[in-house]
């Protein structure tokens, strides 16, 4: 305990000295940046900025909650990671969770480690550092992988050796994105796995991908099945059509095609609405673009 008691202390004096105008650090050579970058220091919630190259795009409320219990009783026990920007000003590399449940809780104060760094490697370390998390869906990882190879111009091999994954499963994942976005968005909210998008994205043809996705749902198909269903749709086996077709949606009821219509004038696009005999089914929202996603998003959330 008197060891974490000093060590905050020391946290706190080194806060007090990134405060003082004489001693502002801007590289890694100017005096006193030794007592500084790659030390704990105690910084106030309100001089940190988010990171824009966040690769994480959605935080689960529920767990940011636990996160905040936690921190509630026992502290942010991992710094997160910031870079300087300028006089007291940061803006967060890593521990963005750790950032919004501090805030959550009403903490003034978080425990840092400082890094100076431009703004391709904060890019960098951002993207690698949250690649090596575990709670990452597949496509968050597909596209941090894109990042990467766009924005600071490696190959699918340097890749590699930057966050130390095969070079075959990096390209795994990057072939997800070829995935109609229905069907990235059904691997993110977990409605199908890696594993069934692996399987799916041998079907060339974007309406058959949305069909086989849909019988998937309805059917709680196994990635083994799922498997053979396409293998069935590419051998152009009549079985196919046959399973593809043993629960064809009924014609809409005029109370569905009314529902159907108002659905397409609340969110701007064109719903499309499908029932079974059973009187089961779905109901496909597509979107454009990831900001159409998010509209349609709070149009559904009400926020």
């Amino acid at each position: 305990m008197a060891k974490a008691t000093k060590k905050q202390a020391l946290g706190r004096g080194l806060s007090a000295l990134l405060k003082d105008p004489e001693n502002d650090i801007k590289t890694a050579e100017d005096k006193n940046a030794d007592k500084v970058v790659g030390n704990i220091v105690e910084l106030e919630l309100d001089v940190i900025e988010v990171n824009p190259f966040q690769p994480r795009t959605s935080f689960n409320e529920e767990t940011l909650r636990e996160l905040a219990t936690s921190i509630r009783e026992l502290g942010v026990i991992q710094p997160i990671t910031v870079r300087k920007l300028d006089f007291n000003k940061y803006q967060l590399v890593s521990g963005e969770r750790r950032f919004r449940a501090s805030k959550l809780v009403g903490l003034e104060t978080i425990p840092a480690y400082i890094r100076i760094a431009n703004d391709q490697e904060s890019l960098e370390m951002a993207l690698v550092e949250n690649i090596q998390r575990k709670d990452l869906d597949p496509i968050e990882i597909a596209l941090s992988y894109q990042r990467l190879m766009d924005e600071i111009n490696l190959t699918q091999e340097q890749l590699s050796d930057r966050v130390g994954k095969k070079r075959s499963t990096i390209s795994n994942y990057l072939r997800l994105l070829k995935l109609d976005p229905i069907i990235q968005t059904g691997m993110r909210d977990g409605f199908v796995s890696m594993g069934h998008g692996r399987a799916l994205i041998n079907i060339d043809d974007t309406s058959q991908q949305l069909d086989i996705y849909e019988k998937v749902i309805e059917d709680s198909l196994s990635v083994r099945d799922t498997e053979a269903l396409v293998r069935d749709l590419q051998q152009g086996k009549s079985s196919t059509k046959k399973k593809a077709s043993a629960n064809p949606p009924q014609e809409l009821s005029k109370p569905f095609q009314k529902a159907q219509q108002n659905f397409s004038e609340y969110f701007g696009a064109k719903v499309n609405v499908k029932v079974q005999k059973k009187g089961n089914g779905n109901i496909v929202i597509p979107f454009s673009s990831e900001e159409d996603f998010k509209r349609l998003k709070k149009l559904i959330s009400g926020e």
